[in-house]
C-alpha cells in the first residue's frame, strides 16, 4: 500500500484510482459489497435485529471515546472551538442547499425534499469511520477532536428541514420542546457525545484500559456491520424499483460533491491538517441514515422513507464509501500541496 509520501506525488487522477483501488480490496468495502450482492441474489443472509443494533452501539462508543481520549492529550483551543462552530453551520446550511437543488431537479413534492434535505445535512458516522481507517492505513494524522465535530453535526440539519417546511405552509409537526428532546435525545447522538465525554474525561489512561476492547475488534465489527449494511442497502435498492427516478440518483451522486467542496472550503478556513480536511469533507459529503430516518420518522411520518433511505443508504453511501473517499484524499492533497 502507498503511503502518504508517496501518493502526494502523484497525478490527482492517478492518486483517486490508487486509492479507490485499494479500498475496493480492502475487507471493509469488500464485506459492504458482499453484502449487496446477496441481497440482490435474494440470499437469505441476515442479522438479527439485536446483533445489527450492538455493532452500531459498539463503533459509537469506540470512535467517540477515542476522540475524547484525543481531545484530553490535545487540549481545548480556538481552532476546536472554530471547528465545533463549522460544523454546526454546515450542519444547518447543507440542507438550503439540498432542499433547493432537489425541487430544480427532481419533481418530488416538498415533503419529500425536505426530508432528504435533511439526511444530506446531517452526517454518517460509518463513512467517518471508514474515512478514519483509510487515512489510517495511508498514513494520514487527523485531529482527533473531528469526532465532536461529527456529533455537532448530527442534529442542526433536522431543525433547518423543519424550518423549509414551515415556510412552505406545511402540516409537518411544528418544532416544539418534545420534538428537539427527541431530536437531541437520540441514542446515536447520545452514546456518541456520551462516550466522547467519558475519553476526555479519562484520557490516554482510560483508552489504554480498555484498549483490548474498543481498538483490536475495531475493524472486524465494522465489516460485519458494512455486510449488514450492504445487505440493508441491496435490499432497499430492490423495493425502491420505480420510485428513485435518474434524476433522484443524479442528486445522491452530485450532492456529496458538492456538500464535500463546502467542507474543503471550511477546512481551508480552519487551517486543518491533511487528515482533518478530508474527514470534514467526507462529513459535509455523507447523509445520515441513523439519527434523521429517526427523526423523520416522528416529525415527518408522510414522508416517503422509501425515497430518503434508499438515496442516503443505497446510493450516497456507497458512493462515499467506493469513490468518495479516494476523490477526497486526492483532492485534499493537491489543494494542501501534499
Amino acid at each position: 500500500m502507498k503511503s502518504v509520501d508517496t501518493l502526494s506525488g502523484d497525478h490527482p487522477l492517478d492518486m483517486i484510482l490508487s486509492l479507490a483501488a485499494t479500498n475496493l480490496l480492502s475487507p471493509i468495502i469488500l464485506c459492504f459489497v458482499l453484502g449487496v450482492v446477496a441481497a440482490l441474489a435474494r440470499s437469505d443472509l441476515s442479522f438479527p435485529e439485536a446483533v445489527a443494533k450492538g455493532m452500531s452501539l459498539y463503533l459509537l462508543f469506540a470512535i467517540g471515546f477515542k476522540g475524547g481520549a484525543s481531545i484530553a492529550d490535545h487540549g481545548v483551543d480556538a481552532r476546536l472551538l472554530a471547528s465545533l462552530l463549522a460544523g454546526v453551520v454546515l450542519s444547518a446550511g447543507l440542507p438550503f442547499v439540498a432542499f433547493g437543488l432537489l425541487r430544480v431537479v427532481t419533481k418530488l413534492s416538498v415533503l419529500d425534499a425536505a426530508a432528504v434535505a435533511a439526511h444530506y445535512g446531517s452526517i454518517s458516522i460509518v463513512t467517518f469511520v471508514a474515512a478514519t481507517s483509510i487515512l489510517q492505513a495511508q498514513g494520514i494524522a487527523s485531529e482527533g477532536y473531528m469526532v465532536a465535530v461529527a456529533a455537532a453535526m448530527e442534529a442542526p440539519a433536522i431543525v433547518s428541514a423543519l424550518w423549509l417546511l414551515s415556510r412552505t405552509g406545511s402540516d409537518a409537526r411544528s418544532m416544539d420542546s418534545a420534538l428537539m428532546r427527541e431530536i437531541l435525545l437520540n441514542g446515536s447522538i447520545v452514546l456518541l457525545v456520551g462516550s466522547f465525554a467519558i475519553g476526555w474525561i479519562t484520557g490516554n489512561d482510560g483508552l489504554r484500559e480498555i484498549a483490548p476492547f474498543i481498538t483490536a475488534p475495531f475493524k472486524g465489527v465494522l465489516c460485519l456491520f458494512l455486510l449488514d449494511m450492504g445487505l440493508v442497502a441491496g435490499r432497499g435498492l430492490m423495493r425502491a424499483k420505480g420510485v428513485i427516478s435518474g434524476r433522484v440518483v443524479l442528486f445522491g451522486l452530485m450532492m456529496p460533491l458538492i456538500g464535500a467542496s463546502a467542507g474543503l472550503l471550511a477546512a481551508s478556513l480552519l487551517g486543518l491538517s491533511l487528515g482533518g480536511t478530508v474527514l470534514l469533507m467526507t462529513l459535509s459529503a455523507s447523509a445520515s441514515y441513523i439519527a434523521v430516518p429517526a427523526a423523520m420518522r416522528v416529525a415527518l411520518p408522510e414522508a416517503n422513507p422509501a425515497v430518503y433511505l434508499t438515496l442516503s443508504l443505497g446510493i450516497t453511501f456507497p458512493f462515499n464509501l467506493v469513490l468518495g473517499i479516494p476523490l477526497y484524499v486526492a483532492v485534499a492533497s493537491a489543494v494542501m500541496g501534499g
